[in-house]
């Protein structure tokens, strides 16, 4: 099989494996309890939150809440913000952040809450002066805009957004789960920046775990009411194997220094694409993560075109992978200004560290000879 759909999850890494084995055998206790056997559970805890917060560049291991994954922490950002304003009933977001983001906010506004969403260039990137001029001071609670998108791959301005959100007295929350583990990370470094989050299947990790960075000072209501685990901030007893899991993927993810091979990967697979295919171009050709691309593909649906790769054991995506099997065009490449044919045209391919050389040589085989079968069996679409 040919895998190149790393951004929808990655395969759990063979070291991280191993890491939580012990926690799913003999080491099985609560780290609540007050015996040895809970207290090595919580010891392994409190680890995983310093390996955490080393690779996000947290100033505090404290700072870290460990969450079911990023959609449990953006909603608990926002749910905090929120809490923490309740005068204030205004969000300005993005056109083409993650649904965990956009569908929180369409539920804020059947509660009456107003919402701006700032709309990127062509190319995907986003205006900081576009964010700064839709905040309103007094009235806004909280701004949330994603560090990378999860369709192409493009970076966000982050650090300017949240200067300008800081002189506003807004705070800024980032949806970084597909930027952690690809980029570097110093959050507690980004003036302005109170909440960030993560999700560990996108670097290794298993799916179900993730984690919510909020800075010391930043406000934080509970979303979970119950025991008072995490310091009180997230009730329920803790996934230990996941997050340990996730601790060491977060100190795997720390020590790699494979990024520039993954770009020239990815840089040789879209050129190939480019050069195969007559009339693709490259949606998002803007500062990206290094290994994600979005391409588009005319006269075919990239549905169509799935159904074939998949035969061929190759692993793609036409778009965000909670998304999957929606007949509606990608809001991302919506957003960008692109037509309904062409964000229904298009195919997302991403990498990670275990894409090899042979990967990308058999998807140069496949993707093309595919897009050829089926625009001989098909009429072009309109």
């Amino acid at each position: 099989m040919t895998y190149l759909d790393h951004n929808a999850t990655t395969p759990v890494a063979p070291e991280v494996r191993e890491a939580m084995m012990p926690f799913l055998g003999d080491d099985f206790g609560n780290p609540s309890s007050p015996y040895r056997l809970g207290s090595r559970a919580g010891r392994a805890l409190e680890r995983a939150r310093e390996q955490v917060a080393a690779l996000v560049g947290a100033s505090d291991p404290e700072e870290i809440t460990f969450t079911s994954g990023g959609t449990e922490a953006n909603n608990t950002a926002l749910f905090s913000a929120l809490r923490a304003r309740p005068a204030c009933r205004h969000l300005v977001t993005t056109g083409v952040e993650h649904s965990a983001i956009l569908k929180h906010a369409d539920f804020l506004a059947r509660q009456s809450y107003e919402i701006t969403r700032v709309m990127p260039d062509r190319d995907g990137r986003i205006d900081p002066q576009a964010v700064a001029d839709a905040v309103r001071p007094g009235e806004t609670a909280i701004v949330s805009v994603m560090w990378a998108n999860n369709e192409t791959g493009v970076l966000s301005p982050v650090a300017e957004i949240a200067a300008a959100c800081a002189e506003r007295g807004v705070l800024l929350h980032s949806d970084a789960v597909q930027a952690a583990g690809k980029v570097p990370l110093s959050f507690s470094r980004v003036r302005g920046l109170a909440y960030a989050a993560i999700s560990g299947h996108k670097f290794h990790a298993p799916k179900g775990i993730g984690a919510l960075w909020a800075r010391r000072n930043a406000p934080f209501t509970s979303y979970l009411h119950g025991g008072g685990q995490e310091e009180g901030r997230r009730a329920g007893t803790e996934n230990v194997p996941g997050i340990v899991a996730l601790g060491r993927a977060a100190e795997l993810a720390s020590a790699f220094t494979g990024h520039a091979s993954i770009a020239a990967r990815r840089d040789a697979l879209e050129r190939g694409l480019l050069d195969a295919i007559p009339g693709a171009e490259v949606n998002g050709d803007a500062p990206r993560v290094p290994n994600t691309t979005n391409v588009f593909l005319p006269d075919l649906e990239s549905g169509a075109l799935l159904l074939l790769l998949d035969k061929a054991d190759l692993c793609a995506s036409g778009g965000s992978a909670c998304s999957s099997g929606s007949t509606h065009p990608s809001h991302v490449l919506k957003a960008m200004g692109h037509s309904d044919s062409r964000a229904r045209g298009s195919l997302r391919l991403s990498l990670s560290r275990y894409t090899t050389d042979a990967d990308i040589a058999r998807a140069l085989e496949v993707i093309p000879a595919a897009v050829e079968k089926l625009r001989a069996l098909a009429p072009a679409v309109a």
